[in-house]
């Protein structure tokens, strides 16, 4: 089992800054992908932005650009979403998700995970 421990969220103003972090841990071999969604009301699930575990750019959704930026902090399977110049539309549940290899019978296979999601909440 893995287990995903998410931190940050809350209240801020339009303008303001804030950290995301959420931690894996549990029976896993590697991680694959780490990454933050969204689920605002009346409004589908977007992904925010994910990193892969073997680096390359970032995925961030269009609307996020240039004002959120994800890290991992490898040694401890941590990933940070720094979230800033914030808008009443960037309001809504962020859910960590990761893709992790686990063990599987005599083999291993991927599988995903999902945070229990932290609200942030941009006032204008």
């Amino acid at each position: 089992q893995v287990q995903l421990a998410e931190s940050g969220g809350g209240l801020v103003q339009t303008g303001g800054s804030l950290r995301l972090s959420c931690a894996a841990s549990g029976n896993f071999r590697s991680i694959n992908v780490m990454g933050w969604y969204r689920l605002a009301p009346g409004k589908p699930r977007e992904l925010v932005a994910a990193l892969t575990s073997g680096g390359g750019t970032p995925n961030y959704a269009d609307s996020v650009k240039d004002r959120f930026t994800i890290s991992r902090e490898n040694a401890n399977n941590t990933v940070i979403l720094q979230m800033s110049s914030l808008k009443p539309e960037d309001t809504a549940v962020y859910y960590c998700y990761v893709d992790v290899i686990v063990p599987f019978g005599y083999s291993y296979r991927s599988h995903g995970y999902w945070g229990q999601g932290t609200q942030v909440t941009v006032s204008s």
